[in-house]
């Protein structure tokens, strides 16, 4: 595949993402923060299922985010993500960090089983040291309803379903943390 052809398919997978966010959450409102998705709307969301896929820390099967019950960490990534690569260090160490008392997962909505191999993510994925689940948001309902703009983005949400902390774009472990924290403060 051509560089040409590759940038191409990358912006529109982008194009077709922000149009779903945009059709199912409408535009964002003027003077409203921006790279936030629902943080602090007080509103608690129905969980969707995702597939999981076997990869280092993670299993084939299906899970719910967010999770009922416990606060859940969500990192959405793409294989063919620079910053998202870039930003997997800062995840691995807030991981070890608060991995236990928040359900972590890492999520991706490429094709994948179809234009990306799931070997090829669980590849990716033992390359840049994850650890915990990674999750295939397949028809993108899970990113349009979380998405905080582009990738890589980050959203922490509390046991009872409300977003508490949501932005995008490489974060530091400490913002990460903080973030998080932000979710397990309001147990």
């Amino acid at each position: 595949m051509r560089r040409r052809e590759l940038l191409a398919g990358v912006a529109s997978v982008g194009a077709l993402g922000a149009a779903g966010a945009i059709a199912i959450r409408g535009l964002p409102s003027p003077g409203g923060e921006s790279g936030t998705a629902n943080e602090g709307d007080g509103e608690s969301r129905e969980p969707i299922e995702i597939e999981t896929i076997d990869a280092p820390g993670s299993r084939e099967g299906t899970i719910s985010l967010p999770s009922t019950g416990e606060p859940s960490f969500v990192d959405f990534f793409g294989t063919w993500c620079p910053p998202c690569e870039e930003q997997m260090p800062a995840l691995v160490e807030a991981h070890d960090r608060l991995g236990d008392e928040v359900r972590f997962v890492s999520v991706t909505t490429e094709d994948v089983g179809g234009a990306v191999s799931e070997e090829y993510v669980a590849d990716w994925w033992a390359e840049h040291d994850g650890n915990w689940t990674v999750g295939v948001d397949s028809t993108a309902e899970l990113a349009a309803r979380y998405l905080a703009g582009g990738y890589p983005s980050a959203v922490a949400i509390d046991a009872s379903g409300t977003v508490q902390w949501s932005e995008s774009g490489v974060k530091t472990t400490d913002e990460l943390v903080a973030g998080i924290e932000r979710a397990l403060d309001d147990e």
